[in-house]
């Protein structure tokens, strides 16, 4: 598997190749760095870094106690964190347009699909990032309201975990839509004669995200009805385009909501983060039977899928 140099400016010493891997792991591997450093310092620091980028490991569960680390966890959710900011090596200055961030998350192995590196390369993430934020590193951002827009690299995977069911003609059902960037990429690939529906609970995100597709190279769809956004309690879906061949969840979830099982087409496709503290990137598929199959993708961190109240109190 490819790997990525990690830069580090903070105090942490590290041991002579420990680097970032370069598909979901975006930081060093957990037990050299505890073993060289031998603090919890060091695993504070780990964790905050995992967070940053969406993804967390499975061995973190053996091997760390909570009670070492802030009882607010939310605060890692975007990298807004009590510990100094880690950038990634490709947050420099070279990468400073939206198709170097997909050639690169190409050359790492994140994005294979020609579809789906097509479609994040029209869709400029600038765009739908708040103004004077670095659109193009891959981390999560805090977009206001305690919600995120998710790294470049848990959107590319989640495109590509859906994309046989974003033909065109397809719908797809965005949930927790914030910002509306992947509501427009999954516009994309279902096409002129499909339906995507963003469905967001905080009305100001939902007004500014239909703001932000209006600038974007998904705005005809838009301006012709096949790409729409609501405001709703996403948990519940939007039944009047179901059913949807692809749904996406962009939060974490205690367990998969019935409504959206309902509302998934027979042959269809779900991608949703489920648990609490730790989560699974769960894919969900519904048989022509009507029977459900699920799988763990990959350990991740997302913010909380919960009433609009519940997040704007912080959870």
């Amino acid at each position: 598997m490819p790997r990525l140099l990690l830069l580090m400016p903070i105090s942490l010493s590290l041991p002579a190749g420990v680097i970032a891997y370069g598909y979901r792991n975006y930081s060093p591997p957990l037990k050299p760095l505890l073993a060289h450093n031998n603090n919890y310092t060091a695993l504070l620091r780990y964790l905050y870094l995992r967070s940053s980028c969406n993804t967390i490991p499975s061995q973190l569960t053996s091997l760390f106690c909570f009670k070492f680390f802030p009882t607010n966890l939310n605060c890692l959710h975007t990298g807004n964190s009590l510990f100094f900011r880690m950038e990634r090596f490709w947050s420099g200055s070279s990468i400073n347009k939206n198709k170097a961030m997909v050639e690169h998350l190409q050359h790492y192995g994140v994005i294979s699909s020609k579809k789906v590196s097509e479609v994040m390369e029209t869709i400029d993430r600038a765009l739908f990032v708040p103004d004077g934020t670095p659109a193009y590193v891959d981390s999560p951002m805090a977009i206001g309201y305690n919600a995120t827009i998710s790294a470049p690299h848990m959107h590319a995977t989640c495109l590509q975990l859906l994309e046989e069911k974003l033909k065109p003609g397809m719908h797809a059902l965005d949930v927790g839509s914030g910002t509306g960037y992947l509501t427009a990429c999954l516009a994309l690939m279902v096409g002129s004669q499909g339906r995507a529906v963003g469905v967001e609970h905080i009305p100001e995100l939902a007004n500014s995200s239909l703001k932000n597709i209006e600038k974007s190279a998904a705005a005809p769809l838009l301006k012709e009805g096949s790409l729409s956004i609501h405001v709703g309690d996403g948990r519940q879906g939007w039944p009047e385009f179901a059913p949807y061949d692809a749904i996406h969840v962009g939060a974490a979830a205690p367990e998969i909501p019935q409504p959206l099982l309902d509302q998934l087409k027979p042959g269809g496709r779900m991608v949703i983060p489920v648990g609490n503290i730790f989560q699974d990137l769960k894919v969900v598929d519904k048989k022509e039977d009507g029977s459900i199959s699920v799988r763990s993708e990959t350990s991740v961190r997302y913010v909380p899928l919960t009433s609009r109240d519940a997040q704007l109190r912080g959870y």
